[in-house]
């Protein structure tokens, strides 16, 4: 194990923890952990951008020792200018940050890397999570690249096309049934029993990975900050992770400001919207959460309340939107070439209803973060008008000659 310089802070009540042994929530007020950042850190650029993603970051990830042998070509994802969404929205400028090139296509890759590394450095030979699909897809990967058994929970009623590019990595896969929102808890109390390092949505290192999202955009933007970052959120860690890769760059005087940020959900499990549109302190469970896009669904999310309050601290905003908006969406991406996952397109679903609603000037840089690829979830498209021709081949030339 290598020398931990670091330590975990609460976001609620600000208790500190020795980061040396696994702790994910405080004991005192039961919110998510984070690790401060001292404010010292630059940009390794000897180590090649696209190269390996936590060489290139060292000095804002100290606390890892090099290994390269870990590396899956995670990160380096490209941000790319979308004009004909810049016009359709009235924004300045629309960027898309496109997560589905990832290694398991998925924007958990990012964490996954960071929560394995962590689990290696404690002296754990089994890594686990609780998910559904992204995560749990990236984290069998990545424990199976560094040698660790695998343990991935998921609900009884899991879809099988969602079941499938689990499996096939061999993880220990376990189909719980019984209250899913309570599994979260259970996982920890028998990763602790059992040995196994669960790298759920709100771990720690989990959210440090997600911080290189941040520095990516920056330096894809000659470090001129977006105006706003439009993050698609569930649990919240990897909204909570890209706030703070912004504010990390901005104390270490890399950036002079930080975007707005801008919180996505759907309309049929928006739980921290709706908390923050009341004004509350805490997130209220969604009852009976229906929603097209699930990556996105989850009903009590781990990182709500932190998520809450980054929102009021930092000027942050919040936007919902129906499945229909998510469904116009995806099919608007796709005509730009891209196909990603509804929940995915709530990103740039948020913006066009911000532009609708004339939130937006006209001059506004906006990156949208689209986390994962619609190739995970094709029975969403039975939802779309989708035409397939039919014709001989005797017919070809007149039948193309007539479209």
């Amino acid at each position: 194990m290598s020398d931990w310089n670091c330590k975990l802070v609460c976001t609620g009540c600000g208790t500190e923890y020795d980061a040396s042994k696994a702790a994910v929530r405080c004991d005192k007020c039961g919110e998510t952990l984070e690790i401060p950042f001292d404010g010292h850190g630059e940009i390794r650029k000897e180590e090649p951008f696209g190269g390996t993603l936590f060489e290139r970051y060292r000095e804002f990830f100290p606390y890892f020792e090099r290994n390269d042998a870990l590396n899956m070509g995670e990160g380096f994802t490209p941000l790319l200018s979308m004009p004909r969404l810049t016009e359709e929205t009235g924004a300045g400028e629309i960027l898309i940050k496109n997560e589905s090139v990832n290694p398991t296509w998925s924007f958990k890759d990012r964490g996954s890397a960071a929560g394995i590394r962590r689990a290696l450095q404690l002296g754990y030979r089994k890594a686990g999570t609780l998910s559904t699909g992204n995560m749990a897809i990236s984290m069998a990967a990545f424990a199976n690249r560094a040698g660790l058994k695998a343990f991935i929970l998921v609900n009884d009623h899991i879809d099988e096309e969602k079941l499938n590019p689990i499996a096939v990595y061999d993880p220990y896969l376990i189909k719980v049934e019984g209250d899913y929102a309570r599994l979260y808890d259970e996982s920890l109390s028998i990763g602790e029993r059992h040995g196994i390092y669960f790298v759920n949505s709100d771990e720690p290192f989990r959210i440090e990975g997600y911080r290189t999202l941040s520095f990516e955009v920056c330096e894809q933007l000659n470090f001129e900050v977006p105006d706003y970052v439009v993050v698609p959120t569930s649990a919240g860690g990897h909204f909570r992770g890209i706030l703070k890769g912004f504010l990390d760059f901005k104390k270490a005087g890399l950036i002079s400001k930080i975007p707005v940020m801008v919180c996505a959900q759907a309309v049929g499990c928006a739980t921290i919207n709706n908390a923050y549109r009341k004004g509350l302190d805490k997130i209220e469970r969604t009852q009976n959460p229906d929603t097209i896009a699930h990556s996105i669904e989850n009903a009590f999310p781990p990182s709500g309340n932190a998520v809450l309050r980054c929102l009021k601290k930092y000027g942050g905003k919040t936007v919902s939107v129906t499945d229909e908006e998510l469904l116009q969406a995806q099919r608007t991406l796709c005509r730009n070439g891209l196909f990603v996952q509804p929940g995915s397109a709530a990103s740039y679903a948020a913006v066009r209803k911000m532009g609708q609603q004339g939130m937006l000037k006209g001059n506004e840089k906006i990156v949208c973060v689209t986390t994962s690829t619609g190739l995970k979830y094709t029975s969403i498209l039975s939802r779309h008008k989708l035409v397939c021709h039919n014709t001989r081949l005797e017919e070809l030339d007149d039948f193309i000659a007539g479209l």
